[in-house]
């Protein structure tokens, strides 16, 4: 079963774009962390 999901490329297809949104939301969260501090 494990070994199917590895050799899956929609897996990690879906687990890179998962990733990326992530990043991506992680990102601007620290900007916006960053400069509400900063006007502060």
């Amino acid at each position: 079963m494990l070994d199917m999901l590895i050799n899956d490329p929609i897996v990690w297809g879906s687990l890179l774009g998962l990733s990326v949104v992530v990043g991506i939301c992680a990102y601007y969260l620290y900007l916006f962390i960053y400069n509400t501090n900063h006007d502060l």
